[in-house]
């Protein structure tokens, strides 16, 4: 995701857009102790990055205003609205993967080895028609996230995790970038070493008194003499400069739920749009749960309105199903008291429209 939780505070408050938003530490003036969770890419202008001290963001922030820019907005953070969210990228990332890894609440790596069409699954036989289809779920991936919780992200395909996890960050923001195999080191060479996740600044120092700048610089070195500067790491480092990395995707994400969610571009109370909304997330829902052979017992809904108050309402039925006129209309019962002074007595509008399952059975 593209600096994920500034872009969620900036959804969240439309005022904001186009700010430098800072997240984390309260810098107070200057004097705060803590550090950047992450920063806008407005604010990365401005030299602040995360894990950076709160109090050097707030310095650059000043540097900036007194150059004529406009200072950098320092959020707390609201952790639980983030979980949220990334809780629903990763169970639709789940249903367009094989094997699922979450990474971090951000980030998450997807292994492809067949591709779907109309009538069953079939085993991919060639690299040629891997990559092509590995490239049309990655841009439709990034549409529907851009279409359901109105955020970017970046994605990178390649032969392994490295590679991938490096094509990732290469064209952020809302970037897409491919590199098959054959071009892996062509990708590599001119790339700086801090690319590689775990070179840190402590490890690009002594590579650079080694001579090393770039990836190819890195490659030129023998394994001897890394494992001399690095020990164990530094095998890690000659495989990584030739781009070999054998690590599995893990799956790791234990699924609770299955759902959906909607964030709209404009808050709404207009039942034509929140209805049909419903009814296609309902839909999707029903479709993942006939591929996957599963039945649920619990429907429930999550609602939040424009001032970010959020409410979920559940109900268990009395038998598992896997019925999606059942789901539907249990789900339209839990919403419909929202859109009358039952639960919404004051007509506030909806910002955001969840649907999901839960308590599953094959």
């Amino acid at each position: 995701m593209d600096a994920f939780f500034a872009a969620i505070e900036e959804r969240e408050r439309p005022r904001l857009r186009g700010e430098p938003i800072v997240v984390g530490a309260d810098p107070v003036d200057g004097k705060g102790r803590g550090v950047v969770a992450t920063a806008n890419y407005k604010a990365r202008e401005y030299g602040i990055h995360s894990a950076q001290p709160i109090s050097t963001a707030w310095r650059l922030s000043e540097q900036a205003f007194n150059k004529g820019k406009p200072r950098a907005v320092f959020i707390g953070g609201h952790k639980s609205i983030y979980s949220e969210v990334s809780r629903a990228i990763m169970n639709y990332l789940e249903t367009k993967s094989e094997k699922l890894e979450v990474a971090s609440i951000d980030e998450a790596y997807i292994e492809i080895s067949k591709v779907e069409n109309q009538k069953s699954e079939l085993q991919i036989r060639d690299e040629k028609t891997a990559y092509a289809y590995a490239e049309r779920l990655a841009k439709k991936i990034k549409k529907d996230i851009l279409e359901n919780q109105i955020l970017t992200c970046s994605v990178g395909i390649g032969p392994n995790k490295l590679i991938a996890k490096i094509a990732s960050d290469f064209r952020k923001p809302a970037g897409l970038t491919v590199v098959l195999p054959e071009d892996a080191q062509k990708f590599l060479d001119p790339l700086p070493v801090k690319v590689v996740p775990g070179i840190g600044p402590k490890a690009q120092t002594i590579l650079f008194r080694l001579g090393v700048s770039r990836i190819k610089d890195l490659r030129n070195l023998s394994e001897e003499i890394l494992k001399k500067n690095f020990g164990k790491r530094g095998e890690w480092m000659w495989a990584c400069a030739r781009g070999i990395d054998n690590r599995e995707v893990l799956e790791s994400y234990e699924r609770k739920s299955i759902g959906e969610q909607h964030t709209f571009i404009n808050d709404t109370l207009d039942g034509n749009v929140l209805l049909g909304e419903i009814k296609k997330m309902c839909a999707s829902i029903y479709e993942n749960l006939k591929k996957k052979k599963i039945n649920f017992k619990t429907v429930a809904i999550t609602v939040r309105f424009f001032d970010f108050k959020t409410y979920t309402r559940s109900r268990t039925l009395a038998q598992y199903t896997q019925d999606v006129k059942i789901l539907e209309t249990e789900s339209l019962k839990l919403f419909l008291p929202f859109l009358d002074k039952r639960e919404n007595p004051k007509k506030k509008l909806i910002r955001l429209l969840g649907v999901r399952v839960e308590r599953f059975k094959n």
